[in-house]
């Protein structure tokens, strides 16, 4: 009974302190591990910004993602992506 309580803790702190961290340029919660370089971004004006990806992040439950690159941060629907890992 102990032992079951203790790979329960242990399994517990494992988990809140995989939510918490970074790996690569991916922001995770519990997905895996994904990293991207270069991103191009097409703005609704036509307008493409396209960029060393400094973070991303995925949604879930839509399909939004969120990426940053040069400081500014854009939240787009992954038809309007294309993320690489390396420069095209």
């Amino acid at each position: 009974m102990k032992k079951m309580l203790v790979l329960i803790f242990v399994l517990t702190l494992c988990a809140v302190a995989l939510s918490a961290c970074k790996v690569g340029n991916r922001q995770i919660g519990f997905d895996t591990t994904q990293t991207f370089k270069y991103a191009v971004i097409q703005l609704g004006n036509g307008e493409l910004i396209e960029g060393e990806i400094e973070t991303w992040r995925d949604f879930s439950e839509s399909e939004e993602v969120q990426i940053t690159i040069n400081g500014i941060t854009y939240l787009t629907s992954y038809e309007n992506v294309i993320m690489a890992t390396e420069k095209f």
